[in-house]
């Protein structure tokens, strides 16, 4: 049962994760290059550079926030289910 309710909070948290940081990344893109979207790096309006940088820091951002989540999310549930 322990397994079903930590993959199922692992699934949950994964999703707020992704959320959590395209937000983040929107914020922190803004304030840095002062425009509303990032770079698609299909499109030829922006250069090697700046789809290259955009990339990073979104990498960057969604690996630190998924890594709190899963974090407080593993410690939430083992505290829940006695482990």
């Amino acid at each position: 049962m322990s397994r079903i309710v930590s993959r199922g909070a692992g699934v949950v948290s994964g999703m707020l994760g992704g959320a959590v940081a395209g937000v983040v990344f929107k914020q922190v893109w803004k304030l840095l290059a002062g425009t509303e979207e990032a770079p698609q790096a299909a499109s030829d309006e922006y250069g090697w550079g700046e789809v290259l940088a955009a990339a990073a820091i979104q990498g960057a951002i969604f690996g630190v926030v998924k890594a709190a989540i899963d974090r407080s999310t593993s410690r939430s549930v083992h505290r829940a289910i006695g482990r």
